[in-house]
C-alpha cells in the first residue's frame, strides 16, 4: 500500500534534513545538527510507515506505534526500533532539548550514522 509521492516527498525531506544536519555539524553547531538529524530520522520513518501501511503519521506517537507494528509484520526493520529510540533518546531529547551533547564525538557519530538509517528506511519501504 504505498502513497508514492508522499512517501517520496517525506524522503526527499529526510534528505535535505540530513544535509543540513551535516552542515551544523561542519560549522560547530552539534546541538543544530542533533535536531536535524533527529527531524530526518522522524520524516524518514514516517515515509517508511506511510509507504508500508497507506497513512502517514501525524504525530510522534503515531510514529512510535507504526514503526512497532510493522516491525511486528517483518524482522528486517525491527533493528529500526532501536536506532530511532536511540536517536529520539539522544538527539532530540539529551542534546538538543537539554542541551547535554557530550561525549560529542559520539553525538557526531550519531549524527552521521542518521545517514546509513535513512538509507535502511528508503530500502525497508520499497519491500
Amino acid at each position: 500500500m504505498v502513497e508514492t509521492n508522499n512517501t517520496n516527498s517525506l524522503f526527499a525531506d529526510a534528505r535535505l534534513l540530513y544535509q543540513e544536519a551535516i552542515e551544523q555539524l561542519a560549522q560547530g553547531k552539534i546541538r543544530n545538527a542533533a535536531e536535524k538529524a533527529w527531524g530526518a530520522t522522524k520524516r524518514a520513518t514516517d515515509a517508511l510507515v506511510l509507504a508500508r501501511t497507506g497513512a502517514e503519521p501525524r504525530t510522534s506517537g503515531q510514529t512510535n506505534r507504526g514503526l512497532h507494528v510493522l516491525a511486528r509484520r517483518d524482522e528486517r526493520v525491527a533493528p529500526l526500533m532501536g536506532l530511532y529510540a536511540i536517536r529520539q533518546t539522544y538527539l532530540h531529547g539529551q542534546c538538543f532539548y537539554d542541551g547535554n551533547c557530550e561525549p560529542e564525538d559520539g553525538m557526531e557519530a550519531l549524527i552521521r550514522e542518521t545517514e546509513q538509517y535513512l538509507f535502511l528506511a528508503e530500502t525497508l519501504a520499497e519491500g
